[in-house]
């Protein structure tokens, strides 16, 4: 099954929906683009839709145990400091349980064992590498 956006994301794709409907002559309410969307997503309404997209949301929390990759590294670690943003992105302070060398370059290494970044509620940062990969895939442990 395909994952469905946050609730925020679902809000914005509906007022492109507007938009886009506007620009080709036909007004649509914001309520009536909801629906709309809700209808491509497969749910009967807004409502529906929403409650799936909060229940797929996940709540980061100081403490949690989580697992993923950071700049391409596997790790395992805790959550010291989170906190929500008003765009719906978490801003996290995770600490690893080993360090992560975070350069490429076989000639030194930089190792890190704690570090500030930026997820959306599903854990993947908006960053990416030069080569399009998230920094961050983060994951309840």
């Amino acid at each position: 099954m395909t994952q469905i956006p946050s609730r925020e994301d679902l809000k914005a794709q509906a007022k492109r929906l507007r938009m886009e409907m506007s620009a080709k002559g036909t007004d649509m309410t914001h309520a009536a683009a909801l629906e709309t969307l809700a209808h491509q997503w497969g749910m009967r309404d807004w409502n529906t839709l929403a409650a799936k997209a909060d229940q797929q949301t996940v709540q980061w929390h100081p403490g949690q145990r989580v697992s993923g990759r950071y700049l391409g590294h596997k790790f395992m670690g805790m959550i010291k400091a989170a906190s929500l943003a008003t765009s719906g992105h978490w801003s996290l302070t995770v600490r690893f349980d080993d360090p992560v060398d975070v350069v490429t370059s076989e000639l030194f290494s930089s190792l890190r064992r704690q570090v500030n970044t930026t997820v959306t509620p599903q854990g993947i940062s908006p960053q990416k590498t030069s080569d399009g990969q998230p920094h961050m895939v983060l994951a309840a442990a």
